[in-house]
Formats: C-alpha cells, structure tokens, sequence
C-alpha cells in the first residue's frame, strides 16, 4: 500500500472513531441522567410517603384531641360531684335531718367550686334583673306587666346565660315587663 492509500484510510476510520466516542458520550450521558432522575424519583416518592406518613398522624392526634377535650373539665368537675354526694348524705343522716344551715353551706361550697371552674376555663355568666332584653343575649320566655318598670326590663331571670371565651354558650331565659 501507498503512503497515501494509508493516510486516506486514517483519515477515513478517524473520524468514525470520534462518531463512535461521540454516540459513547451520549449513551454515557444519557445512562448518568437516569440515574440522576431514578434517585430523584426515589427521593420524591419517599418524601411523598413521609408527608403522608406526617398528615395522617397529625390527623389522629386532632382526633384525639376533640374527642378527649373535655377530659379536664370533667376531671375537674368530679369533686363538684363529690361534695354534691356530700351534701346528699349529711342530709339523710339522721343528724342531721332538721339541718338547713349545713345545707345551705354545702351548696355555697359547690357553688364557689362550680363559679372558680368556670372562670378557670373563660366562662362568664350574664343576665340580671333589671337588665334589658338583648336578643343576642336572652330568650324571653313570658311576658309580664309590672308598674314603675321599662318596656323589656327584665323582670325575672329563670337560668342565667353564659359565654364561653366569645361565644355564647346558652342564652339567658328571662321573663320581660311589657309596658
């Protein structure tokens, strides 16, 4: 072979030898992006799990904590309870019997335990005699004509209201004067 069928023959297989390195870069590439991808897709599904791994407990615990709320205030009602039981035996013991000034002492009692309870936890009563009718506030249950009184003073009040933090909780049912 001649210097130049040899020149021309390199010069024929060189460059297929950079196509080949070429097309090998690309497959290289292409293998090392999915990888990259495969790892990110890995992470996000794992990320994806824990989110809802995270949401679903955070659920429960909400549950939990709705369905138990009131667990304190029951807890602590259980000594108004105790002493209501209290009241209740000193008044069939024999004793007793003709004892209306310990009665009436228990009851205080209960009602200072009840009154302490319930500002603890935000509660406030309203609704006194002399008061105007607020329909926010009251459900009138009578109407009564009384002189000297405004049209819908409140005369009588049969259960008071009460407000829980903002929110009423129960209205105050009241007997208005009707001019």
């Amino acid at each position: 072979m001649s210097v130049k069928a040899e020149k021309k023959k390199k010069k024929k297989t060189e460059p297929k030898k950079k196509q080949v390195s070429k097309e090998d870069q690309l497959v290289k590439n292409i293998e090392e992006l999915t990888l990259q991808l495969s790892v990110i897709e890995d992470k996000h599904v794992r990320l994806k799990a824990e989110f809802d791994n995270f949401r679903k407990r955070k659920e429960k615990e909400i549950i939990n904590l709705i369905r138990y709320e009131g667990e304190d205030a029951i807890k602590s009602m259980l000594s108004i309870a105790d002493d209501l039981d209290r009241v209740k035996d000193a008044v069939e013991h024999p004793e007793h019997k003709d004892s209306s000034e310990a009665i009436k002492k228990g009851m205080d009692l209960i009602l200072q335990k009840i009154h302490k309870l319930f500002e603890e936890r935000g509660i406030e009563s309203f609704c006194e005699v002399g008061e105007i009718l607020d329909s926010e506030f009251h459900d009138a249950l009578m109407v009564r004509e009384e002189e000297g009184k405004q049209e819908n003073e409140i005369l009588e009040v049969f259960e008071k209201g009460y407000k829980y933090k903002d929110r009423i909780i129960r209205h105050a049912k009241v007997v208005v004067n009707k001019a």
